[in-house]
């Protein structure tokens, strides 16, 4: 996984943001083997849906959970999956592909 550490990305209130499977943080973050890991989780998810499917369902699955009440962030599989699954050194090497559909 790529890393670059700038000023601008990702918004304050995030530690990290991970597009396309590149994680931008800020200069001082600090990045934790778990942290990583949740990420490499993302990067999983998005190569299953070939990257564009993934942003799409990210958007309208926050819309829907959204509407549906607070911390739309939080509810949501992609999400539910990374933060389940981020302190399993060898989740990715047992990891069935669309295992985030268990969460929605």
């Amino acid at each position: 996984m790529i890393i670059i550490r700038n000023s601008i990305l990702p918004p304050r209130r995030f530690e990290a943001l991970n597009l396309f499977g590149v994680l931008f943080c800020r200069k001082h973050a600090e990045l934790t083997e778990s942290l990583i890991r949740h990420e490499r989780i993302h990067t999983a998810q998005m190569v299953e849906l070939l990257f564009v499917g993934f942003y799409l369902w990210y958007a309208v699955e926050w819309l829907v959970r959204r509407c549906q009440g607070r911390n739309a962030y939080g509810r949501m599989s992609f999400e539910r999956e990374a933060y389940t699954h981020m302190h399993e050194p060898n989740y990715l090497k047992h990891r069935r592909q669309y295992a985030w559909m268990k969460y929605l």
